[in-house]
């Protein structure tokens, strides 16, 4: 564990913060558990950083003009239109 672990008067702020309720059952075990969740960090600070130039390569195709569909053949489809638009069902 680490010499900084949160204490209880540390959980219980957070938990005040947060508009949490919590008994010292409660309090006693995020105790651990943030001591534990901050260990992971401490460990993961140990992985080595990777030195490298990443191979990037730009996997988008280009943009071109084209041909489009007019609007009574983008409307043809539709079950239901209204106005010269689609019409979807109310959302309440």
């Amino acid at each position: 564990m680490s010499d900084t672990s949160p204490g209880p008067d540390e959980v219980r702020r957070v938990a005040d913060l947060a508009r949490v309720g919590l008994d010292d059952d409660e309090v006693e075990r995020f105790t651990d558990q943030f001591a534990d969740i901050l260990d992971y960090f401490e460990t993961l600070d140990e992985v080595p950083a990777v030195d490298r130039e990443a191979d990037l390569a730009n996997v988008m195709r280009a943009d071109e003009v084209r041909e489009s569909l007019d609007q009574s053949e983008a409307l043809a489809n539709a079950p239901e239109t209204e106005d010269g638009y689609f019409k979807g069902p109310n959302v309440s």
